[in-house]
């Protein structure tokens, strides 16, 4: 079979996986109390569903860049948010709206314009000890700034969520051709720190994106589809000496798509804003042994998960003592 399609189904069944995996991660922090803590989600199948579908779309990625070009399996790792948007629609039984469909598509076209403007050649360089401690110094502080308290929380912690994940996939590629290029020992203190950093901002991207999807799934999602490629982008321009193509025109390419990827993410916000959220339903139901009704609220959540019911008001029957 020809190398090409087998790194373009790969990279299609990797991003239906992340497409679900995020899904599952939605559903799960709707269900979830916003004090609940980390213990209570190991406790949740859901949340192992989600984290083993994350590492399914993850190995999947890899053995795409084994058959094809960075180039052509980064992109398509982009249509995890085409496929979580109507997922998670259906999932909540309505339909997408057409500003989702918008947002989505401008999201795409953005991230497709900034993509294509990256260099296709196999990684050589990598980072560096000092480098690779500098990053995740930076990082941490960018993440805890993102994560104070303050308005959108759901988005800021979208792109803190987004931007570890870029920073791990960085270290990843260093501790991937430091461990292939066999010109040191395969086990070092500087392989075994990188490893440990992939690991801390992996699960740290994993249980950020967790808490922002409890605002909803479309415009976290944009805003963590739009933050791991810019900063791995940024690493590898900075620090890893890669260029973007076509020099003066790529930049124009860059910038457009960058105006269009956030333009995406606006509009995906403003739709999840507008969506019909959850709100109490008001039943009137007979009083029994009066005939009169009593007018009660039924929450849509309660601490366990279960209906509420909290008594508003009631109607003495007509004639009574």
């Amino acid at each position: 079979m020809n190398a090409t399609l087998v790194a373009v189904a790969l990279s299609l069944v990797s991003a239906a996986a992340y497409a679900s995996a995020a899904v599952a991660q939605a559903r799960l922090a709707e269900r979830t109390e916003p004090g609940a803590g980390f213990l209570r989600l190991l406790g949740r199948g859901a949340w192992w569903w989600s984290v083993g579908l994350n590492a399914g779309g993850a190995l999947l990625h890899v053995a795409a860049l084994k058959y094809g070009p960075l180039t052509l399996v980064q992109p398509l790792g982009a249509l995890t948010l085409v496929a979580a948007v109507p997922l998670g629609a259906r999932a909540a039984g309505r339909r997408v709206t057409r500003i989702e469909w918008r947002g989505t598509i401008l999201t795409l076209l953005g991230l497709g314009a900034l993509l294509m403007t990256a260099g296709g050649t196999a990684p050589h360089e990598t980072l560096s000890l000092p480098e690779a401690l500098a990053v995740g110094a930076g990082t941490m502080a960018v993440v805890a700034g993102l994560s104070r308290p303050g308005a959108r929380p759901g988005l800021r912690h979208a792109a803190a969520s987004g931007i570890t994940s870029g920073v791990a996939s960085a270290l990843t590629q260093t501790l991937t051709v430091s461990v292939t290029d066999h010109t040191g020992p395969l086990l070092s203190w500087s392989v075994v720190i990188v490893a440990v950093l992939v690991s801390a901002f992996a699960m740290s991207g994993l249980l950020l994106a967790q808490t922002a999807y409890r605002g909803g799934l479309g415009a976290p999602l944009a805003v963590v589809t739009l933050a791991n490629p810019v900063a791995a982008a940024a690493i590898g321009l900075a620090l890893l000496g890669e260029r973007l193509q076509g020099g003066t025109i790529s930049q124009v390419l860059a910038l457009l798509g960058t105006a269009a990827a956030v333009r995406g993410v606006i509009l995906l916000s403003r739709a999840q804003a507008g969506a019909p959220a959850a709100t109490d339903r008001t039943v009137a139901e007979p009083e029994r042994g009066t005939g009169s009704p009593t007018r009660v609220v039924i929450g849509s959540r309660g601490p366990l998960d279960q209906p509420t019911l909290h008594p508003e008001s009631v109607r003495a029957p007509v004639g009574g003592p």
